[in-house]
Parts: C-alpha cells; structure tokens; sequence
C-alpha cells in the first residue's frame, strides 16, 4: 500500500484534494506514478459545476470515475505517468491513461498504452482529445480537396484542424470569436477567421463551440447538401437552432460525434485502443505543443478550475504537474 493524493469535487463548484491509499498492482496490472494530468476544459467544467444532466449520469461515467454526480465526484481521463511496478515489458515505461487527477494509482496493464519515442509526456496529455478527432474524422470522412471549417478553437477544435490539415488537398479554416486563436492556429498551419469573415460553401463544418450562435454560424457556412459534425456536448443546456432558413431547401444535415464508440465507418474494423494508439503516434508532431497553454501543481487544482470553469483563464490544454516525489 502506498499513500497518494486525488482530486474531487466535492460538490458543484467547490474541489479539494483528498488522500487515498494505493494498493499493491496484482499479476496482471501496473502501479504509476502520475507526472502530469491534462484539463479537458469543455466537458471537465460541466462537471465541475454540476451540469451533467441526471438522464447522463450513467453515459458521461468516466472509465475510472469514483463518485457519482453531481458530487462528490473524481473525474478526469487525460493522465500520463510512469510505471513504477508491473509487468516487466512496462516497468519504468511513460505511460498514457483515461485516469483522473491523483498522484498514484493501480489499473489493468492492458488500460494504459506506451507513449511513444518522442512524444513529451506534457504532449502526451493530448491523447484523449486528438482521439476525439480521429474519430469526428472517421465520423465525416472528408475528401481530399474539400473546404472545411471547424468553428470553435478550443482544445478538441484545435486538435481536429492539427488532424485536418494533412489531408491533402483540403483547405481548413480555423473559426472562433477571439482574435488571438489565430496565433494557435498559424502555428498549426491552418487559416484562421472570425465569425463575420468565415468562408461559405464549405463541404464540411465541423462545430467546436459549444454555443448556439457557433452552431448556426455552422449550418450558415454550409454548401447544399453540406454536413456540420455536432461536437459540443452542452450540458444541461437548451440550445436553440434556426432550422428554417437554408436548412430545408439546402437539405443540410447535423450529426452528432462522440469519443464514447468507435465511429461506425471504423467499427469492427478498430478498436478503441488502436484508436489511442493512433492519437499517440500523431502527437510526434511538435505543432500540438501550441495546444499547452498553462501549467499548474496538482495542489493548486482546487483554485484552478473555479478559474477556468468561470472564463477568468482562458485556456486549451492546461497542465497538471505532479511532480518527481
């Protein structure tokens, strides 16, 4: 047994750090020692408020969720470490896991997945969130040469242009309503606009935002027959979409994507741990470290998601250090 620290939220709003015995691994599972967790900002605050809707509840479970919501509640799922006992081909590997925010903890060997050569660990954190863009990719299946727009440059917007842009042909366009995510977006080598200059007649539009006004922006930006990819996950909240307008005669179409299965273009055919794999291998690429936008001690986490939760920071991927104790 072995004492480590993790964090809950207590109640909506309110976080702290609790202590929490780790037992020994058995035959078949590693003990690691976290080096750094990342803040899945979107779906990590909903959480963090209390705004998982009760009929969710059971959905929006993550792998290793302790607690129920509201709260109290141990949430997370961006945790990269090192393997400090197991099997002998992992001992002493950096290792990738759906994990929440805690210092130290045991799971299977086969629930976490070798980060590879050259990929830092503070990149690693990514893995989960370039996972979701694979699979809105496998979802949408674009085309080599389409016009495509991804509206919301927030850290799964971001990570889906990083994705976007290798394929060949196809012109990404960054949209969001602050002026500075151009900066993130030069350096992932896709073109940035705000609302009022995004380009129309796109073949796919994938939506990021996670607010009514970025959805109809979406639909607006559309071709005939074009498709937007429904990314956001919006809580508890209502939203509301003009589906007069172009929506009918354009016979446009929304559809949702979601990280939780495989995409059914892909299933049966992938697995969700071939999927991470891919995530991981793709994070090789030095342009995500654009995505790193913070870091703070695993200590200061209460204090740090009230922060992001309210706007006061405003982030991507903000990172979790634990430390080398």
């Amino acid at each position: 047994m072995i004492d480590a620290a993790a964090f809950w939220v207590r109640e909506p709003g309110v976080g702290e750090i609790r202590p929490s015995t780790v037992r020994d691994p058995g035959p078949d599972e590693v003990l690691v020692r976290a080096l750094y967790s990342g803040i899945s900002r979107g779906t990590e605050t909903l959480v963090f408020t209390g705004r998982v809707p009760p009929g969710q509840y059971d959905r929006m479970r993550a792998p290793f969720q302790d607690g129920d919501f509201p709260g109290p509640v141990k949430y997370g799922y961006l945790n990269v470490g090192v393997v400090q006992a197991g099997p002998a081909q992992l001992l002493g590997r950096t290792v990738f896991c759906l994990y929440p925010h805690q210092s130290a903890y045991v799971v299977p060997a086969a629930a976490v997945t070798v980060v590879p050569a050259g990929v830092p660990a503070t990149r690693a954190v990514l893995a989960g969130t370039v996972e979701t863009a694979i699979n809105a990719c496998w979802d949408a299946r674009p085309l080599v040469g389409d016009r495509i727009t991804v509206v919301g440059a927030g850290m799964v917007g971001c990570c889906l242009a990083a994705v976007l842009v290798g394929l060949p042909g196809a012109r990404v366009t960054l949209v969001d309503v602050d002026a500075a995510r151009a900066a993130v977006a030069d350096a992932l080598g896709v073109a940035f606009a705000l609302p009022d200059d995004a380009p129309d007649r796109q073949d796919l539009v994938f939506h990021a935002s996670a607010t009514a006004d970025g959805l109809t922006l979406a639909l607006r930006l559309l071709r005939s027959e074009g498709e937007v990819i429904e990314l956001s996950w919006y809580g508890d909240r209502a939203v509301s979409v003009p589906l007069g307008e172009a929506f009918h005669s354009g016979r446009l179409t929304v559809r949702a994507s979601q990280v939780g299965a495989v995409a059914p273009a892909r299933r049966g055919h992938r697995t969700m741990a071939e999927r991470l794999a891919l995530a991981l291998d793709l994070l090789r690429d030095d342009k995500f470290d654009a995505l790193l936008s913070g870091e703070s001690t695993f200590s200061e986490l209460p204090r740090v998601l009230p922060a992001l939760a309210s706007g006061e920071w405003s982030a991507l991927c903000h990172v979790i250090t634990y430390g080398k104790g």
